[in-house]
Protein backbone atom coordinates (compact mmCIF):
# COMPACT_ATOMS: atom_id res chain seq x y z
CA UNK A 1 0.00 0.00 0.00
CA UNK A 2 1.29 2.79 -0.70
CA UNK A 3 1.36 6.31 1.33
CA UNK A 4 -1.50 8.46 -0.64
CA UNK A 5 -3.75 4.96 -0.17
CA UNK A 6 -2.76 5.24 3.53
CA UNK A 7 -4.12 8.31 3.65
CA UNK A 8 -6.72 8.13 2.18
CA UNK A 9 -7.88 5.01 4.58
CA UNK A 10 -7.18 7.04 7.74
CA UNK A 11 -9.16 10.06 6.34
CA UNK A 12 -12.00 7.60 5.20
CA UNK A 13 -11.52 5.83 8.91
CA UNK A 14 -11.83 9.18 10.67
CA UNK A 15 -15.08 10.34 8.22
CA UNK A 16 -16.32 7.56 9.34
CA UNK A 17 -16.23 7.63 12.99
CA UNK A 18 -16.85 11.15 13.08
CA UNK A 19 -20.34 10.44 10.95
CA UNK A 20 -20.81 7.52 13.87
CA UNK A 21 -20.22 9.97 16.64
CA UNK A 22 -22.59 12.84 14.96
CA UNK A 23 -25.09 10.17 14.36
CA UNK A 24 -24.68 9.12 18.36
CA UNK A 25 -25.13 13.22 19.45
CA UNK A 26 -27.93 13.49 16.83
CA UNK A 27 -30.23 10.42 17.87
CA UNK A 28 -30.08 12.02 21.45
CA UNK A 29 -31.44 15.43 19.72
CA UNK A 30 -34.09 13.31 18.51
CA UNK A 31 -35.36 11.79 21.92
CA UNK A 32 -34.97 14.67 24.07
CA UNK A 33 -36.68 17.36 22.09
CA UNK A 34 -37.11 19.77 23.57
CA UNK A 35 -39.48 20.82 20.54
CA UNK A 36 -41.08 19.33 17.69
CA UNK A 37 -38.61 21.63 15.36
CA UNK A 38 -35.59 20.16 16.83
CA UNK A 39 -36.82 17.05 16.55
CA UNK A 40 -37.37 17.66 12.48
CA UNK A 41 -34.11 19.32 11.98
CA UNK A 42 -32.41 16.29 13.38
CA UNK A 43 -34.38 13.90 11.05
CA UNK A 44 -33.17 16.16 8.02
CA UNK A 45 -29.74 15.71 8.91
CA UNK A 46 -30.04 12.38 9.56
CA UNK A 47 -30.55 11.91 6.31
CA UNK A 48 -27.69 13.86 5.75
CA UNK A 49 -25.35 11.55 7.83
CA UNK A 50 -27.30 8.31 6.02
CA UNK A 51 -25.82 9.97 2.63
CA UNK A 52 -22.65 10.84 4.28
CA UNK A 53 -21.93 7.20 5.18
CA UNK A 54 -23.22 6.21 1.99
CA UNK A 55 -20.61 8.39 0.57
CA UNK A 56 -17.92 6.94 2.57
CA UNK A 57 -18.67 3.41 1.80
CA UNK A 58 -18.65 4.23 -1.65
CA UNK A 59 -15.11 5.78 -1.54
CA UNK A 60 -13.98 2.68 0.90
CA UNK A 61 -14.80 0.66 -1.77
CA UNK A 62 -14.36 2.88 -4.58
CA UNK A 63 -17.45 2.13 -6.38
CA UNK A 64 -20.16 4.37 -7.65
CA UNK A 65 -23.09 2.29 -6.92
CA UNK A 66 -24.27 4.22 -4.45
CA UNK A 67 -24.33 7.67 -5.93
CA UNK A 68 -28.03 6.89 -7.59
CA UNK A 69 -29.23 6.20 -4.08
CA UNK A 70 -27.18 9.33 -2.18
CA UNK A 71 -29.29 11.55 -4.84
CA UNK A 72 -32.88 9.69 -4.11
CA UNK A 73 -32.40 9.92 -0.31
CA UNK A 74 -30.74 13.62 -0.74
CA UNK A 75 -34.59 14.77 -2.81
CA UNK A 76 -36.45 12.66 -0.15
CA UNK A 77 -34.76 14.19 2.53
CA UNK A 78 -35.18 18.02 1.19
CA UNK A 79 -39.07 17.13 0.05
CA UNK A 80 -39.57 15.61 3.76
CA UNK A 81 -37.91 18.69 5.24
CA UNK A 82 -40.13 21.02 3.26
CA UNK A 83 -43.48 19.38 4.15
CA UNK A 84 -42.53 19.20 8.30
CA UNK A 85 -41.99 23.07 7.79
CA UNK A 86 -44.81 23.97 6.07
CA UNK A 87 -46.59 21.63 8.97
CA UNK A 88 -45.00 23.84 11.36
CA UNK A 89 -45.61 27.03 9.82
CA UNK A 90 -49.55 26.36 9.61
CA UNK A 91 -49.50 24.95 12.90
CA UNK A 92 -47.98 27.53 14.78
CA UNK A 93 -49.21 30.10 12.83
CA UNK A 94 -50.78 33.09 15.68
CA UNK A 95 -54.40 33.19 15.50
CA UNK A 96 -56.11 36.73 13.96
CA UNK A 97 -58.47 38.28 16.10
CA UNK A 98 -61.88 37.61 15.46
CA UNK A 99 -62.51 41.98 15.71
CA UNK A 100 -59.43 43.10 12.96
CA UNK A 101 -60.39 39.71 10.72
CA UNK A 102 -60.23 40.88 7.07
CA UNK A 103 -59.22 44.19 7.73
CA UNK A 104 -56.39 46.26 6.33
CA UNK A 105 -54.69 49.27 8.36
CA UNK A 106 -56.34 52.36 6.26
CA UNK A 107 -59.34 50.69 5.03
CA UNK A 108 -61.61 51.72 7.25
CA UNK A 109 -62.88 49.20 8.80
CA UNK A 110 -60.52 49.11 11.03
CA UNK A 111 -61.16 52.09 12.94
CA UNK A 112 -59.12 54.31 10.79
CA UNK A 113 -58.96 55.88 7.89
CA UNK A 114 -54.85 55.62 6.67
CA UNK A 115 -54.06 58.87 8.06
CA UNK A 116 -50.32 59.47 9.42
CA UNK A 117 -52.37 60.31 13.30
CA UNK A 118 -53.36 56.51 12.66
CA UNK A 119 -50.09 55.30 12.30
CA UNK A 120 -48.45 57.17 15.13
Amino acid sequence: MSAPESVDRVLLTAAVVVIVIAGAGLLTRIWRGPSMLDRAISLDVCAALIIAGLGAKSAFARDPFYFPVMLVLAFLGFTGSVGIARFIAVRDRPALRRDTAGTEPGDGRDGTDGTEEDAR
